[in-house]
Parts: C-alpha cells; sequence; structure tokens
C-alpha cells in the first residue's frame, strides 16, 4: 500500500520539530561573564502543530484504471520560546534568578519563615514572662527583600 499524501507533509513538520528540540534550546549555552561566573538563560518552549487534508472522488467515465485522487492539504506549526530565568554559577554557588517575581514566590516564603518563626517565639516568650498584659505592647516589624543578583540574601 502506498503512502497517503499526508503522512509525507505530517513526516516533513515532525522532522523539523525534531530538528528544534535541543537542550540547548530549553537551557541556553553558558556565557562566563569577566568575574569568573558563568551565566546559563532558561527558557519555556512550546510547539504547536496541526495537519489536515482532503481527497476528491473524480468520476471514472472511462477503463477501470487506477486513479490517484486529487489530494489538498497543509500543515503548520508554532514556537513559542519565552526566557524564564538565569542560572548563574559562581564562587558562592549556584543560583536561580526568575525573570517573573511571581515565579518565586515560594523561595520567598521559606526564606522569611525562619524569621516568622523566630518573631512568635519571641511573642509567645514576652507574654508568657510578664505575668500580666498590663501596659506591654506588641510590634512587628516588616522587611522587604529585592531580587537584585548584585546583593546577598538577606
Amino acid at each position: 500500500m502506498t503512502d497517503h499524501p499526508i503522512q509525507g507533509l505530517m513526516k516533513t513538520a515532525m522532522e523539523n520539530l525534531k530538528e528544534m528540540v535541543d537542550v540547548n534550546t530549553i537551557v541556553g549555552d553558558p556565557v562566563e561573564t569577566p568575574d569568573g561566573s558563568v551565566i546559563m538563560p532558561v527558557s519555556k518552549v512550546g510547539f504547536g502543530f496541526a495537519a489536515g487534508g482532503s481527497e476528491f472522488v473524480i468520476e471514472e467515465r472511462g477503463p477501470k484504471e487506477e486513479h490517484k485522487h486529487p489530494f489538498g492539504g497543509g500543515s503548520g506549526g508554532g514556537v513559542s520560546i519565552t526566557p524564564i530565568a538565569f542560572l548563574v554559577v559562581n564562587s558562592e554557588g549556584v543560583k536561580m534568578v526568575h525573570l517573573d517575581s511571581n515565579t518565586h514566590l515560594y523561595e520567598k516564603l521559606l526564606d522569611f519563615a525562619p524569621q516568622v518563626v523566630e518573631k512568635i517565639q519571641q511573642m509567645v516568650g514576652n507574654n508568657g514572662n510578664s505575668g500580666s498584659n498590663n501596659g506591654s505592647t506588641t510590634t512587628f516589624s516588616s522587611t522587604t527583600t529585592t531580587t537584585d543578583p548584585n546583593q546577598p540574601p538577606l
């Protein structure tokens, strides 16, 4: 049985997509900075693909012979590459610098958790030692962290 024309369309499109899928597409080529740090971009990659076709039947009026029916078809695809972070490797260790501030919300919470526990322990300790709440005040302070890669973490 001969291949259907749509198989050729799909095969060509899939082979071209296969060539584009590479580890360097997601984790980019490393770049070395003058201070010895190595920076690698990390990207989110999305692919979309569609193919379709149709055959048209023509009435046969002559002797029975094998006809190829006229075929119309097409295929298309799309690629989306979005940078999401940079992986920085230097003498201090490995650090992921996210480009979207919402991406590393959990990291901020985990970094802030020890400070919260310490504040709660201080509040519980102060209330337990005072014996009464007459004249006592409780103060809360707020700490803001930045995502500037040049500043050390708090």
